[in-house]
């Protein structure tokens, strides 16, 4: 009797300790089966089981998994990788996108999606956020209002459906020592913003736009971001008939300065960036370019306040390089950020694809080292999964191929910055003025009868050759995909016996 007893507390202690054990264990998110995802806010599981953390494992890696340029924690040129960087996940892309375009509905279907957008949904997609940037060794994420919270009836309800996300946000950025990079509101997908935000007709939407902003900036400030954004999606024209260009300018400016009254008031201490683009959806949008965008500051005396976000599709619809785009931007002292990405040339609109052509990679990243770095802006990856790539694993795949491509790219910038080619390239060119003459029209102080008595002395000037060719070829041998052009023989073997290029570097 006592031994049955006996094995009875045995089978009762084991099966408990069994239930413990089951308790303990950590539930998954499964593509086999979205119910077991259950209510957001008990949900504590994986949603990508089966992506390890991913690892810089060098360019010999046959990995799709892991890195092969990028090594966060290399120095290279006085800063580790990923401070050069600072890379950032934008939530509407990553987790909002579709794969919907104008022809066709949505592919993507991710496993813990219910088909709604209520806010139990919201505070999932926020759990695989920060899930995603953890297991790819990213440090930062960027949002705008709408996309991690849903819109209410009322800014009442909005605003509070915004405040119960970003509590989550805050304890789960805390937990995974992430930061925002920089918040936005949305000001463009609502019928009430069809004629614009800041620069709509109605004085009710103005307003409105401005409430909007107001709650952006205080939760990107909660959560302690380190620029605030603004977009103007729809602030242009379609028709100037029917426009006064003027006044909408006009208003616009008054938007910005009280964003920054309000930006001082709250003690938020980031960066306001404004970012430029060209058209679509608007005919002709007031933020065009970077030139445009600088004009813009310096008319209205807000250029000590703001700096730009440039976008390299964007540069690519305005018919600039993103290159020219970020040149322009720093030699105005506005570079601030960078919405990594890159279009289709075939492709009228932005198809924000991830950046994959690493000569305009090492373009960029010779701009951000003259720059110094981004701090306190960085690399958001504004860019989208193909329609066709339908697979979890392809959110990783993608952004690491991005990382990728830009870390091969400031590779090759030092290199060419290092070697010093180019940039002598460019001394001699402009060598005629490294003189006293040189010196003095710099200074301002050659008028034009002086330069007239010169002429007459010198007589006909000689045009020196600007060497193009010459520069492409440094530029290929000491940067960007020189293997390929060299095994296809677009470089004769005397010019590559001249430079005595290593193939394995």
């Amino acid at each position: 009797m006592k031994m049955k007893l006996g094995r009875t507390l045995l089978l009762f202690l084991c099966f408990k300790v069994f239930c413990y054990a089951v308790v303990a264990t950590p539930q998954t998110c499964p593509a086999s089966n979205v119910d077991q995802c259950g209510d957001s806010d008990g949900w504590e599981g994986e949603f990508f089981p089966e992506i390890p953390k991913i690892k810089y494992e060098g360019p010999s890696s046959k990995n799709p998994l892991s890195f092969k340029w990028y090594n966060p924690e290399e120095e290279i040129h006085g800063k580790k990788m990923k401070d050069w960087f600072r890379f950032s996940v934008a939530f509407w892309h990553t987790f909002r996108g579709t794969g919907a375009d104008p022809f066709g509905a949505p592919t993507k279907y991710w496993p813990w999606e219910d088909g709604t957008n209520s806010l139990n949904m919201a505070k999932r997609r926020m759990r695989a956020n920060f899930e995603f940037i953890s297991k790819l060794g990213v440090d930062f994420w960027c949002f705008h209002d709408r996309d991690i919270a849903p819109d209410g009836k009322t800014l009442e309800e909005s605003n509070a459906n915004l405040d119960e996300v970003v509590a989550l946000a805050q304890e789960l950025q805390t937990k995974a020592k992430k930061r925002v990079l920089w918040g936005t509101a949305q000001l463009f997908m609502h019928p009430r913003y069809m004629h614009g935000a800041a620069t709509s007709s109605e004085l009710g939407v103005y307003a409105y736009a401005a409430a909007q902003v107001k709650k952006a900036m205080e939760v990107t400030h909660y959560l302690g971001g380190e620029n605030y954004v603004f977009w103007g999606g729809r602030e242009g024209y379609q028709s100037l008939l029917n426009t006064d260009m003027e006044r909408e300018l006009n208003h616009m400016a008054r938007f910005f300065e009280a964003a920054v009254a309000h930006k001082k008031k709250i003690g938020f201490n980031g960066t306001l960036l404004i970012e430029p683009k060209p058209q679509e959806p608007t005919k002709h949008q007031y933020d065009w370019d970077a030139a445009t965008s600088a004009n813009f500051l310096r008319k209205y005396g807000l250029e000590g306040e703001f700096k730009l976000n440039i976008e390299c599709n964007h540069a690519t619809l305005s018919g600039h390089s993103c290159h020219h785009e970020l040149e322009t931007a720093r030699i105005n002292g506005l570079l601030g950020n960078i919405d990594a990405n890159t279009g289709d040339p075939q492709v009228g609109w932005d198809t924000d694809q991830f950046l994959v052509d690493i000569q305009e990679a090492t373009l960029i990243m010779l701009s951000v080292i003259r720059n110094g770095g981004l701090s306190p802006g960085g690399f958001n990856f504004d860019a989208k999964l193909r329609r066709e790539s339908t697979d979890v694993e392809d959110l990783f795949i993608a952004h690491i191929v991005g990382m990728d491509t830009l870390a091969r790219g400031l590779r090759n910038a030092v290199k060419l910055i290092e070697d010093g080619s180019l940039s002598e390239l460019v001394r001699k060119r402009y060598q005629s003025f490294d003189t006293e003459i040189g010196a003095q029209i710099e200074a301002g102080k050659a008028d034009f009868e002086y330069l007239e008595k010169k002429v007459k002395e010198w007589g006909e000037p000689k045009v020196a050759s600007a060497k193009q060719v010459t520069r492409n070829i440094v530029f290929l041998l000491k940067g960007a995909s020189i293997n390929f052009f060299a095994r296809v023989n677009f470089i004769p073997q005397c010019v590559m016996n001249k430079y005595k290029f290593d193939y394995s570097a």
